[in-house]
C-alpha cells in the first residue's frame, strides 16, 4: 500500500475555514476504489498546521493524483496556504492498520 502523510500550513485567515475548504476533496477521495483511508488532524503545537494521513492500495495512488477532484483541490487549496506542503510518501507492506504491540488495551 502507499502511505502518505502531508503537512499543510494555512494562512491565519484560512485556518478555521480549512476543514470546510477540503470537505469536498475529502469526500470524493474517500469514494475512490483504491482509497484505504483519508484522515485529517490538526497539530497541537502549531494550530495553523493540518496533517493529512492517507493510504491507497498499490493500484490506487496513481488514479488519485490523476482525478479531476485532485486537480481542483490543488487549485482551491493554494490561496489558503502559507507555505508549500511537506510530504512523506512511501510504498509499504500491509493493507491497513495493525495493533500496537507496545501498548495493549484489554
Amino acid at each position: 500500500m502507499y502511505l502518505i502523510v502531508v503537512k499543510f500550513e494555512t494562512t491565519p485567515d484560512w485556518t478555521e475555514r480549512w476543514p470546510d475548504l477540503v470537505a469536498g476533496f475529502t469526500a470524493a477521495t474517500r469514494q475512490e476504489p483504491g482509497n484505504l483511508w483519508f484522515e485529517w488532524s490538526r497539530s497541537l503545537e502549531e494550530p495553523h498546521v493540518f496533517v493529512l494521513v492517507e493510504a491507497f492500495t498499490d493500484d490506487g495512488a496513481g488514479p488519485h493524483v490523476s482525478s479531476p477532484h485532485f486537480a481542483r483541490a490543488m487549485e482551491e487549496m493554494r490561496p489558503a496556504l502559507a507555505s508549500t506542503p511537506r510530504i512523506v510518501s512511501r510504498q509499504v507492506e500491509g493493507s491497513g492498520w495493525d495493533t500496537m504491540g507496545e501498548l495493549q488495551v484489554d
